[in-house]
C-alpha cells in the first residue's frame, strides 16, 4: 500500500531508499490525480515490491513542491538510489505511461 509523506519526511523516505521509489505528487482538486489513484496504488504490487509508491499531497506542501520544480499535477518523480532519474507530468498522464517508465529503468 503507498503511503502518505510530506516534504518533511521525503529525504528519509524518498531520498535516503535504496532501489526505486515513485512519489505521486497530487491534490484533492485535481480531477487526473483522483483518476490515477486507484491505478497508482496498485503499481507497488504489479511490480512485485521493485518499486515503493509514495504520495505527497501538493495542497498541504506547496513551499516543498515549489523547491522541488513540480508546477502542475499529476506529477509523478522516479527516484533511483536517492537520484531523481525521471519526471511525468500533464493532465493527460496515463497509467500506462507510468508503468513503462517504470519498466524502462528496472530493466
Amino acid at each position: 500500500m503507498s503511503e502518505n509523506i510530506t516534504g518533511d519526511t521525503f529525504e528519509q523516505e524518498v531520498v535516503q531508499s535504496d532501489g526505486l521509489v515513485l512519489v505521486d505528487f497530487w491534490g484533492p482538486q485535481c480531477g487526473p490525480c483522483l483518476a490515477l489513484m486507484p491505478a497508482v496504488e496498485k503499481l507497488e504490487e504489479q511490480f512485485q515490491h521493485k518499486v515503493k509508491v509514495v504520495k505527497l499531497d501538493a495542497s498541504q506542501n506547496r513551499r516543498f513542491c515549489m523547491s522541488m520544480k513540480v508546477l502542475a499535477l499529476p506529477t509523478f518523480l522516479i527516484y533511483k538510489n536517492g537520484r531523481e532519474v525521471d519526471r511525468l507530468t500533464g493532465g493527460t498522464l496515463t497509467i500506462g505511461q507510468i508503468e513503462s517508465a517504470l519498466s524502462r529503468i528496472l530493466e
